[in-house]
């Protein structure tokens, strides 16, 4: 009877689990992101000091509980020689966010090149991407339109995957929201092809 009865509780208390990565050059905002994406989703969170954020040397991990799932955040570090890590993460992922610092036209190239190895590594093939255009409180950033220019110009490098693009500041916190709502629902859509992970308790 307690087996039958834990049963249906871990049922009813389940939640899928997905994996999002989120990748970009170091100082995109990445890390601001995933903490504004934490205190606006989750209930009761207390978030780090945004001015006590320093750059991603490895790996973040955070988690966000939504619509009944569970959304388990890869956060990566985005400098050069970090980037060669960025495909041991790409098997298990249901979604990339890809952070772009809008105000950086210095090393925006830099950052297209990353963005292209990226989304033509065939084991991210079908995966949901979101090019978030962060930085958008900053007057001389480039705007989005202008951001999905550079980075959407060929549809042969984006494959056969649902793509979306915000416009975000991290810093306030605007966009994040509907960056999560959107990938939440890809990830849905998409979840025939890549299953969540085992549901958590």
């Amino acid at each position: 009877m307690f087996s039958l009865l834990y049963g249906l509780w871990k049922y009813l208390t389940s939640r899928d689990q997905y994996q999002v990565l989120i990748v970009g050059l170091d100082n995109a905002g990445k890390t601001t992101f995933l903490e504004q994406s934490k205190t606006q989703i989750n209930q009761h969170y207390r978030g780090v000091p945004l001015n006590k954020i320093t750059a991603t040397v490895g790996l973040n991990i955070g988690h966000i509980h939504t619509n009944g799932l569970t959304l388990n955040f890869w956060d990566l570090g985005g400098q050069t020689e970090l980037q060669t890590l960025w495909d041991k993460y790409y098997s298990e992922s249901h979604a990339v966010i890809y952070v772009v610092d809008s105000s950086d036209t210095e090393r925006l190239e830099d950052s297209k090149v990353a963005f292209d190895k990226m989304i033509t590594n065939e084991t991210l093939s079908g995966v949901p991407l979101l090019l978030v255009a962060n930085k958008q409180d900053i007057p001389e950033s480039l705007s989005l339109h202008r951001i999905k220019d550079i980075f959407f110009m060929s549809d042969e490098l984006i494959g056969r995957r649902e793509y979306y693009s915000v416009s975000a500041s991290a810093l306030n916190g605007n966009g994040v929201k509907e960056s999560i709502e959107w990938t939440v629902a890809a990830i849905q859509r998409n979840a025939v092809n890549r299953p969540p992970l085992n549901s958590d308790e």
